[in-house]
């Protein structure tokens, strides 16, 4: 079991495969894209299966694939079933934006994955377009629908920002009238990319539940499952529940269990840290899986006590002006 210098179980990576991406979310990147990694300083499939192997021999029992875009890089269908079968695993699941996700339902259902988290900001074509720069509603929307029917289990993550798309929230909260899924409302992070000074959150996790509210005052809280980053809510009646995520406000990190890793290797033990660790460059020097783990334990006893520690320690980038697509949002 592998357990933090304050208390915290460690027992979730989060991994990212590539930092490529099919849609220009404004929120994620500029317009223009990024300066993608070269293949070079992109993790090979070989490390980064034998990052999670070791990793799961330490302690790790979930394991999320991200991006970027998964689907984006080529045969992660290869990837995904050789973590499947590591020995003690016991959750393999992926975060997409749904795009290329359909025809690769059914193998992901095959090789184990429990749950996919979908990427969906609006009901809305034309917002759609608006806040993503690409005209893909329907492939997302035809993504959404292949993993109902084969009975995935579907998380849709709504990123909620003041101006573009606050009108969506009560659609969305009636997408779980009929459906079996959990929409969580995500508060805007400060990972856009493009080097612009956040300037602070104008929906926190309260008046976005509020807003929810005016629509359905008999909303019920749920008990949250251990280590959960949402506060989450059912409305009577309805089928799938609500989740809200306070991801700026940082109210969970008393409880946080998840680690990440970063497309060219960086490990990273807080979404707000600096990171500072190259799982992949200690692997290429030869490092052996012995000195790896000493040094990867190391850095759990050294953690943040929590996100606004993190950002405050930042040293290497100073400011938070990095695209989410580069460290596995």
């Amino acid at each position: 079991m592998l357990i933090d210098n304050h208390g915290r179980k460690i027992n979730y990576l989060r991994l990212a495969v590539t930092d490529r991406c099919n849609l220009r979310c404004f929120y994620c990147m500029p317009e223009d894209g990024l300066n993608w990694l070269s293949r070079k300083e992109l993790m090979s499939y070989e490390e980064m299966l034998q990052s999670c192997a070791l990793l799961v021999k330490m302690g790790i029992q979930k394991i999320r694939i991200t991006g970027g875009e998964p689907f984006v890089r080529k045969d992660i269908m290869t990837l995904l079933s050789s973590i499947s079968q590591l020995d003690g695993l016991q959750d393999l699941s992926i975060t997409t934006n749904g795009v290329l996700t359909a025809p690769y339902v059914p193998e992901l259902k095959k090789i184990g994955v429990r749950s996919v988290n979908l990427s969906l900001d609006t009901l809305d074509a034309n917002r759609f377009f608006a806040i993503t720069r690409r005209d893909e509603f329907a492939n997302v929307m035809a993504g959404l629908d292949a993993l109902l029917q084969h009975d995935m289990e579907v998380k849709i993550n709504a990123v909620v920002m003041d101006g573009k798309n606050t009108q969506d929230i009560i659609p969305l909260v009636e997408m779980t009238k009929d459906l079996p899924v959990s929409v969580r409302f995500i508060e805007e992070m400060p990972f856009n990319g493009d080097g612009h000074v956040y300037t602070g959150l104008q929906w926190d996790y309260v008046r976005i539940l509020d807003e929810i509210k005016t629509k359905y005052p008999q909303i019920q809280k749920l008990t949250d499952p251990a280590y959960s980053t949402s506060y989450n809510y059912q409305i009577p009646g309805h089928k799938g529940t609500i989740g809200i995520i306070a991801a700026y406000s940082r109210t969970f990190c008393g409880t946080c269990n998840r680690i990440r890793i970063t497309p060219q290797g960086e490990l990273k033990t807080c979404l707000y840290d600096d990171g500072g660790l190259n799982i992949k460059d200690l692997m290429r020097a030869g490092t052996s899986d012995d000195d790896l783990q000493t040094v990867l334990l190391n850095a759990f006893g050294n953690r943040a006590k929590d996100g606004w520690e993190a950002e405050k320690l930042r040293v290497i980038h100073p400011g938070l002006h990095e695209s989410m697509a580069s460290i596995g949002g």
